[in-house]
């Protein structure tokens, strides 16, 4: 939680937090400021201190929606920055971030860098500003201690946000299941009224449409992957593709909050009007390892175990796993689950990453997803819902959806 902030900053030495970017679609700044319409931002948190937003005066109002201090940039003209500049664009805005964290009272110690911006003018800056600040170390993370510790456990808002887009997911789910459903179909491929076969790229079609409709974006886009595709777990099908009956489809969904904001995660798989033998038995041992995996959850568990446990399961079914061969693209090849919120990928983290922090805490908000994958024999299955850890010990799942595999056709 953001009270954690700078406990946690004190832990690893940072004097200050740097954030630059938009607050759309950037999840530090988005979860530091609530989000909302600026474009292009500099949010400055020194330890034991409150944010100060720094933005352009045609952004002022929305900046101020966050509760923080604003700042605007207009307050540091960039013109006659870049006639002591030379007229050198780059150099110009190192000095004005010089005067910025200088009014601050930063001008030493460890400041952590976040947010998401063009890597080359970014780095061309703070070349400059290394120069012009050189008591200031800037730092950077490649497995962030402070803002992703701090975001893995939610705040009832943020649940409720999760919750929310959980009831937007699975409605466009049940929307794609209904829509496959009520086609007709000529020698097993689904046709569309106009009279041409349905394809991946047209479900794909709908299933953004719904999600605008409901006030959601799919900025990652959606894997809707039938037959082989279905086998590489993170394919995300060719829409070429036609849909046919008998093929396992695996449906991973993945959407967020318009603007950027909480997303949620579901899969199912399907098979169209049949299954083969072989498929319905490879899909009831991913459920029944899905349904043990869920019924071992206890609090404060470290996530890995139950990796461990997943991979425990499906070798004692003769399946080969990435625990017992790292190299396998067959049988159980990913993680059982991770954190979700403002990343699609968070904190905690179940596999080869993951670390001591990363155990099922309350508050904490995961997916569990275990799989089979067997490109080589056109199949691939997937079940995930996503859960809460509750204070009381219990484990919430976020939307309840059937877990049916075969889906009739209607028509």
């Amino acid at each position: 939680m953001k009270t954690q902030i700078d406990t946690l900053m004190q832990e690893h030495r940072i004097d200050a937090l740097l954030v630059t970017g938009s607050a759309i679609h950037n999840p530090a700044m988005v979860y530091l400021t609530g989000g909302g319409h600026i474009t292009s931002a500099d949010l400055v948190k020194p330890r034991h201190q409150q944010a100060i937003l720094f933005c352009g005066p045609m952004e002022r109002d929305e900046a101020a929606k966050s509760g923080l201090s604003v700042r605007l940039y207009s307050d540091y003209p960039l013109k006659p920055l870049l006639e002591q500049a030379g007229q050198d664009y780059t150099r110009a805005l190192a000095m004005r971030y010089r005067q910025m964290l200088s009014d601050l009272g930063l001008n030493r110690g460890r400041v952590a860098l976040y947010g998401q911006v063009e890597i080359g003018p970014i780095f061309g800056i703070l070349k400059e500003l290394s120069n012009l600040l050189p008591e200031i170390e800037w730092v950077g993370f490649a497995r962030d201690p402070i803002l992703m510790p701090a975001m893995m456990t939610k705040e009832p808002q943020e649940i409720e946000r999760i919750r929310h887009m959980a009831q937007i997911t699975t409605e466009v789910v049940g929307r794609t299941a209904d829509f496959l459903a009520h086609h007709r179909v000529e020698n097993e491929v689904l046709i569309r009224p106009d009279g041409k076969p349905l394809t991946v790229g047209d479900v794909k079609s709908r299933i953004n449409l719904w999600l605008s409709e409901l006030g959601a974006e799919n900025p990652e886009g959606t894997i809707f992957a039938i037959g082989r595709d279905a086998g590489v777990p993170h394919s995300s099908g060719n829409p070429a593709d036609l849909i046919r009956l008998g093929k396992t489809i695996v449906f991973d969904i993945f959407p967020c909050e318009a603007g950027g904001g909480y997303y949620y995660d579901f899969t199912r798989t399907w098979s169209l009007g049949y299954a083969s033998d072989e498929a319905l038995e490879l899909y009831r041992q991913v459920q029944n390892t899905y349904d043990t995996i869920v019924s071992e959850l206890t609090l404060n568990t470290p996530f890995s175990h139950y990796q461990q446990r997943t991979c425990q399961l499906f070798e004692q079914l003769g399946h080969p796993t990435i625990q017992s061969d790292p190299q396998t693209q067959e049988g159980y090849v990913h993680s059982v689950g991770h954190g979700l919120g403002l990343r699609i990928h968070e904190m905690p983290f179940s596999g080869a990453v993951a670390g001591d922090q990363d155990e099922l805490v309350p508050g904490v908000v995961f997916t569990i997803e275990p799989g089979l994958y067997y490109p080589s024999r056109d199949m691939g299955f997937r079940i995930e819902d996503t859960y809460v850890a509750c204070e009381n010990g219990t484990f919430e799942r976020l939307a309840d959806y059937p877990y049916d595999f075969v889906l009739p056709m209607r028509t």
